[in-house]
């Protein structure tokens, strides 16, 4: 349990550490990038004026850039390894035995007392079920043929 809670630990660190790295290269790398071709210095300079205050789309866009990187690099590098990892160790499923039905010759699992397709009683019931059918059939415990 404790090896679980120092795992966890790495984890957010590490992550968090990676989110500060993806974070600086979209701010210094990805963002000037963009602003040349948007006609700015910077993708972060992009504002919208509106009524007196000012949606700054070019932060929005910038938060949305480093999520999909990280997004990305999680997928990529930690899912799908472990994904193929757990693929390649799981065991493959086992058939369920089944028989065949006399009347129909229809596929069943070993342990049907009736056919699912036909209806076909392929072994008597168990003892439980008779005793409940004959109660059903005679609730006052008069003695009924089967």
């Amino acid at each position: 349990m404790r090896g679980n809670v120092v795992d966890l630990a790495v984890g957010v660190v590490i992550g968090a550490a990676f989110g500060n790295v993806v974070q600086s290269v979209v701010d210094n790398f990805i963002n000037p990038l963009i602003g040349i071709f948007g006609g700015g210095p910077s993708l972060t300079d992009w504002a919208i004026p509106v009524a007196g205050a000012t949606i700054r789309i070019g932060v929005i866009l910038n938060t949305l850039i480093s999520f999909m990187l990280i997004a990305a690099v999680v997928y990529f590098l930690v899912v799908l390894p472990v994904n193929k990892l757990m693929d390649h160790y799981r065991p493959e499923p086992k058939p369920a035995p089944t028989k065949e039905c006399p009347e129909c010759l229809s596929a069943i699992p070993q342990d049907a007392r009736r056919c699912r397709e036909c209806g076909a009683q392929l072994a008597p019931p168990s003892e439980a079920v008779a005793a409940a059918m004959r109660q059903v059939a005679s609730p006052s415990g008069a003695v009924i043929a089967d």
